[in-house]
C-alpha cells in the first residue's frame, strides 16, 4: 500500500505543478498501475480498468459540451442579459442581476462556458457606465462556481457525484424525502446575493441599456431545455434485468445528452449546406477534461485495489470520531481550504470513495448514508474555489478575459469579493444542508 499512495501522490502533485499536461499525468499514473497489475503487484487487470471507466458521465459531459457551443453561438445568452439589465435602475442592481443569471445559467451549464457567455454583457455594461469592469467580471466568476452544485448537469463534480453515487437529475432537488443539495445552494446564493448588494452600495449611478442583440437560432435554446427535460424522464425509467437494455440503462444520460448534441450539429449543417458546424462543435469539446476523467477513473480504482482508499477513510473516521457533524463538518472544511488552490475534479474524484468508505464506518461500524456527506464535499469544494484567483477555471477565465481588455486585476481585488462571497455561501448553505439532513 505505501509503495500505491506514494505513486498517488507523486502523480497528484505532477497534476497540480504542470496543469497544461494534468490529462497525459493522469493517463500516465494509469498506466502505472495497470503495469503494476501485470507484474502481479497488486490485483488489476486491464478488464478492471475498462469497467472502471463511467462512459456515461463521459459521453454526458462531451454532449453536454456540444450542446452549450451552439447555444452561445445562437447569441441567446447576451440578449437574455441585456432584457434583464434593461429593466434594472442602476448599476448596483445590474451586477447582482447579472451575477444571478451567471449563478442560473451555470446551474445547467459548464462554469467557463457561463463565464464566457455574460462576461462580454458586464465589460459593455461597465465601459458605457465608465466603471472599472474588474468586480463586475468578478461577481460573475464566483457567482458562476457556486450555482455549479445545483443540478446533475452544473459542473464537471456535479456530474462525477452523479455518476459515482448513482443519482439522477432529480436527486439534486429531492432524496430520501428531503430537499437535495439545490435548495442548499439557493439559500448560500440568497445570502451571497446580500454580500454582492454590500459591496456594491456605492454604486448607484442610473443604467440605461438598450436590447440589441439578436437571437439568431431558437433551436439551440430548445436542445438545452429538453436535454434537462429528457435526463429528469430517463431517472424514471426501470432498469432492465440485463443484455443490450441494460447497456442502453446504464448509458442513458450520456446517450440523451450526445444525441440532442449531434442532432444540433447535424442541423447546424443541413442550414449552411456545410459540415463546418459538425467541425466547430467537436472543436468545442474540451478534451483535456474528459481525457483527466477517462485517465482519473482508472488512476483511481487502481488506488483502490491497493488498499489506500480504506486506508484514508480510516483516517477520516479516526479524526472525525462517530459522531456525524464532525465528520461532516471536517469534510466542508478541508474540501474549501484545499479547493481554494488545487482544482476541484481530481480532488471530488479522488474524495468520493474516501466519504464512502468513511459513512461505511460510522455508527459503531454499522453504517450511515453517504449522502449528506457527498453533499457536503461538493458543497466545500465547489465554493472553495472563489477563495482565490486560481481556485477555479471559471476565475481563471475572468481574469484572463480582463486581462485581454488592458485590466489589472490584484490579488486582493479578487479576495475583496470572493471572501465574504465564499463565507456567505458556505456558512448558510452548509448550514442548510445539515438541517435538511442531520441525522
Amino acid at each position: 500500500m505505501t509503495l500505491a499512495l506514494s505513486l498517488f501522490v507523486l502523480f497528484y502533485i505532477l497534476m497540480l505543478a504542470v496543469q497544461q499536461y494534468r490529462p497525459w499525468v493522469a493517463l500516465g499514473g494509469a498506466g502505472v498501475f495497470l503495469l503494476l497489475g501485470k507484474l502481479g503487484v497488486y490485483d488489476f487487470t486491464l478488464a478492471d480498468a475498462a469497467r472502471a471507466v463511467d462512459f456515461n458521465v463521459l459521453l454526458m459531459m462531451a454532449g453536454m459540451m456540444g450542446t452549450v457551443f451552439l447555444f452561445i453561438q445562437s447569441k441567446m445568452p447576451a440578449r437574455l442579459a441585456e432584457e434583464l439589465i434593461a429593466h434594472v435602475p442602476d448599476v448596483r442592481w445590474a451586477v447582482s442581476v447579472l451575477a444571478l443569471l451567471a449563478g442560473f445559467i451555470s446551474a445547467f451549464v459548464d462554469n467557463v462556458a457561463t463565464v464566457l457567455m455574460v462576461a462580454p454583457v458586464g465589460l459593455a455594461i461597465a465601459r458605457r457606465l465608465k466603471l472599472s469592469p474588474v468586480p463586475v467580471l468578478i461577481a460573475i466568476a464566483v457567482s458562476s462556481n457556486l450555482q455549479g452544485a445545483a443540478t446533475l448537469v452544473g459542473d464537471t463534480t456535479s456530474i462525477l457525484l452523479g455518476g459515482f453515487a448513482g443519482m439522477n437529475f432529480f436527486d439534486f432537488f429531492w432524496m430520501e424525502g428531503r430537499p437535495g443539495i439545490f435548495w442548499s445552494v439557493e439559500l448560500g446564493a440568497l445570502a451571497s446575493l446580500g454580500v454582492l448588494f454590500w459591496l456594491f452600495r456605492d454604486q448607484r449611478q442610473p443604467v440605461h441599456v438598450t436590447v440589441e442583440t439578436e437571437v439568431e437560432d431558437d433551436v439551440p435554446t430548445a436542445l438545452l431545455l429538453l436535454t434537462v427535460g429528457l435526463l429528469i424522464a430517463a431517472s424514471f425509467l426501470p432498469e432492465p434485468s440485463g443484455g443490450v437494455l441494460h447497456l442502453l440503462y446504464t448509458l442513458r444520460s450520456g446517450l440523451v445528452c450526445m444525441g440532442l448534441c449531434l442532432f444540433g450539429a447535424a442541423r447546424a449543417c443541413w442550414r449552411s449546406r456545410s459540415l463546418k458546424p459538425l467541425a466547430e462543435t467537436f472543436r468545442a469539446l474540451d478534451y483535456d477534461t474528459l481525457l483527466l476523467l477517462f485517465s482519473l477513473f482508472i488512476l483511481l480504482e487502481g488506488v483502490s485495489r491497493a488498499g489506500v482508499i480504506d486506508a484514508a477513510a480510516q483516517l477520516f473516521h479516526s479524526a472525525a470520531g462517530d459522531e456525524p457533524l464532525h465528520l461532516y463538518l471536517l469534510l466542508v472544511a478541508a474540501s474549501v481550504g484545499l479547493s481554494a488552490f488545487i482544482d476541484n475534479i481530481p480532488y471530488v474524484a479522488a474524495m468520493l470513495p474516501v466519504v464512502q468508505g468513511v459513512a461505511a464506518l460510522m455508527n459503531g461500524g454499522a453504517g450511515i448514508e453517504p449522502e449528506l456527506f457527498y453533499f457536503g464535499l461538493l458543497t466545500g469544494a465547489t465554493l472553495g474555489g472563489n477563495l482565490t484567483p486560481i481556485g477555479a477555471s471559471a476565475n481563471i477565465a475572468a481574469i484572463g478575459i480582463l486581462r485581454k481588455n488592458g485590466e489589472t486585476v490584484r490579488t486582493r481585488d479578487f479576495l475583496r469579493i470572493g471572501v465574504p462571497f465564499t463565507l456567505a455561501a458556505v456558512l448558510v448553505g452548509a448550514g442548510s444542508l445539515w438541517l435538511f439532513w442531520g441525522i
